[in-house]
């Protein structure tokens, strides 16, 4: 079965990928929405790490709660990211670009591979290595790295006005 994402109604708003990918990559955080308990979404603040290597967009977390639950019983998910916008001058309304990330959460079991991405992600807050070796060694083990693989990226320009 072949998923059909919607297409943006007001195409003259929509980012090119390139812009997306970008936002991805800077911004610190997003919302990573899933299907909770009783199929209520379930939306939460998250930071992630956009990985060029392969596409995906990694997350940490502990072992166990409400996201966990609501992943591993369905991997669909949204992620959202926004930036924090401009204004053109003398106007009060913000521009703002936001990225929506469609997919499907998977969990990283290669250790290894888990903890580089959570040091990429770490690196976005600091630049100190000895904090970041030292949290990674002392949490690490209980640490669960997932993944949202994109099946559809959009993003828009957004005119607050």
């Amino acid at each position: 079965m072949t998923v059909v994402f919607r297409e943006l109604v007001r195409k003259n708003k929509q980012l090119p990928l390139e812009e997306c990918i970008q936002l991805l990559k800077t911004e610190k955080r997003g919302v990573l929405a899933l299907l909770g308990d009783q199929d209520y979404p379930y939306a939460i603040p998250h930071n992630h790490w956009y990985c060029e290597e392969d596409g995906k967009i990694y997350f940490h977390s502990g072992k166990s709660g409400h996201k966990v639950d609501a992943f591993m019983r369905n991997p669909k998910a949204s992620f959202c990211v926004y930036d924090q916008g401009y204004r053109n001058e003398g106007d009060w309304a913000l521009n703002i670009r936001s990225v929506v990330v469609f997919g499907k959460i998977e969990v990283v079991q290669d250790h290894a591979w888990a903890m580089e991405q959570t040091r990429r992600l770490s690196y976005k807050f600091t630049s100190d290595s000895a904090y970041i070796e030292k949290e990674i060694e002392q949490s690490g083990s209980n640490t669960l790295c997932f993944a949202l693989v994109p099946e559809h990226i959009c993003g828009k320009l957004v005119y607050e006005a």
